[in-house]
Formats: C-alpha cells, sequence, structure tokens
C-alpha cells in the first residue's frame, strides 16, 4: 500500500522536535509521499524549503489560507508568485474563503482568494482549497474564473450533500480527512464518500490537526501526523464498500495525476 497525503501542515511548530521521526514514521506506515501545505506568508516559503530537503517524497503548495488574508499585500502576492515558480510547489493555496471563524474580514478574504485564482489562471497548476461556511460567494468567485482554471481540489471537504454535488458537478476533486472518523459531526460523511469517483477522490491527514477519533488505542496526544492516513484509508474503504487495497489504489493514483508528482517504485 503506497499512499499519498495531499494536505499534511509539516511546517507546524508541533513538529519542530521529531519533524525527522514523523517522516519515518509516515514512510513505514505506506504514505510515499505528502504534500506540505503552505498557507501563510511564513509557512509557505517553509513548505518549499521542507520539499526541497526531501526530494520525490515532499511537495508543497503555496498560498495564503482566508484566516490570513489580511496579510495578502502586493509583497506578498510577488511573494507567492516567486514561490510558484519552483517546480516543488505543485499547487496554488491554501485559499480560499471561511466565514465560519472569519479570522480575517470577508471583503479581505475576497480580495485575496480573487488574487490567487489569477495566479492559478496564471500558471496553470492546481489549486488547494478551503471552503467554510461561504459556499454562495465560493461557487461565484470560482464561476468568474470559469474556463480559465486548471485542476481544483476542495481540501478537507465536510459539507452538505448539495456542496459536495455543486463540486462534482464542476469536475472538482474532493480531499477527504479524518472528520469521517468523527462521530459526532462528521458521520454525514460515512454516505457523501459512497458518491464521489474514484478519479475525483483524495485522502489526506490535515496534520498535526484532525486527528481520527476512531484510533484503537488513541495516541496519548492530540497531535495527528500522517502515519495515521492509513487508518482514514480503512475507514473510507469501508464506508465505500471497497476492499482497502481499491481505496488506497485509486486515491493515490489519483492525488498523482493532480499534482503532476513523479511515480512510485
Amino acid at each position: 500500500m503506497q499512499l499519498i497525503d495531499i494536505g499534511a501542515n509539516l511546517t507546524h511548530d508541533s513538529f519542530d522536535h521529531d519533524r525527522d521521526a514523523v517522516l519515518a514514521r509516515a514512510q513505514a506506515a505506506g504514505v510515499a509521499q505528502m504534500v506540505v501545505t503552505g498557507a501563510s506568508r511564513e509557512h509557505s516559503p517553509k513548505a518549499l524549503a521542507l520539499a526541497q530537503a526531501h526530494p520525490g517524497v515532499l511537495f508543497a503548495t503555496a498560498g495564503v489560507h482566508p484566516h490570513h488574508a489580511t496579510e495578502y499585500t502586493d509583497e506578498c502576492d510577488a511573494e507567492m508568485r516567486a514561490l510558484q515558480a519552483h517546480p516543488e510547489v505543485v499547487a496554488v493555496g491554501e485559499c480560499g474563503l471561511d466565514y465560519f471563524r472569519d479570522f480575517s474580514p470577508r471583503p479581505s478574504q475576497r480580495k485575496a482568494f480573487e488574487r490567487q485564482l489569477q495566479i492559478a489562471t496564471d500558471t496553470g497548476k492546481p489549486l488547494f482549497l478551503h471552503q467554510r461556511d461561504a459556499h454562495a460567494d465560493f461557487m461565484a468567485m470560482m464561476k468568474n474564473f470559469d474556463g480559465k482554471l486548471g485542476p481544483a481540489v476542495v481540501h478537507c471537504f465536510t459539507g452538505t450533500r448539495e456542496e459536495l454535488f455543486d463540486y462534482l458537478d464542476q469536475d472538482w476533486h474532493i480531499g477527504i480527512t479524518g472528520w469521517l472518523c468523527d462521530e459526532r459531526r462528521g458521520q454525514h460523511l460515512r454516505e457523501l464518500v459512497k458518491h464521489i469517483p474514484a478519479n475525483r477522490l483524495m485522502v489526506e491527514t490535515d496534520a498535526p490537526y484532525l486527528l481520527p477519533r476512531t484510533i484503537k488505542p488513541a495516541p496519548s496526544h492530540r497531535r495527528n501526523e500522517p502515519m495515521f492516513l492509513a487508518h482514514i484509508v480503512e475507514e473510507l474503504a469501508r464506508d465505500r464498500g471497497e476492499d482497502v487495497a481499491t481505496s488506497s489504489a485509486a486515491t493515490t493514483a489519483t492525488a498523482s495525476a493532480f499534482f503532476g508528482l513523479p511515480g512510485l517504485p
């Protein structure tokens, strides 16, 4: 089983003391490649540096999450464009809208999102998208770039059936995390994942966040890490009525094609 974690926040400071061990555990658990999420001016360059230090294993995205939208200046835009010039950076984002937290004013979020959609248009690189409680505005802004964008993945999908089918109708990809394993708020995903075509479905941990609640025995800490991706795939396969090997092979093939990653040995 060779898996690809399409979203891991490996620049997070919770990994500073044991990052190499985290990567070793991931590979021992069958996670052959990982995409390191860049979500701010500070962390996008760090994601690139990590990818450069682990060629063929780690790759990076570069973008500004809506939580950090107020930092999206002209200088920031130039920085993001410079990062996209590196081959290790395989997607634009994490970018989008988040009206659940509203850590940045909504007009700032929309402006930062629009500028990053323009970067995706100019570079042709895939989009790594975030949407929470902002579906109508999100869809409207994406529609403004209709026909100009390359592939897109709505990462860490936690939304409704209506939202899922809106995304699939656009031929966008869907990233599923350990939210699937949360009996308090992710139960609806158990049914929805059956409807995602295999060539649109990818998996991710969103580490260090969203530790799957169904891991037994439960870890002594709450930090998620890429080694737990195999557990998410096992749950996903069960919900889709597939064997684990089928779900593993399909999500890996889809992610490799989406990001243009080098083939696995």
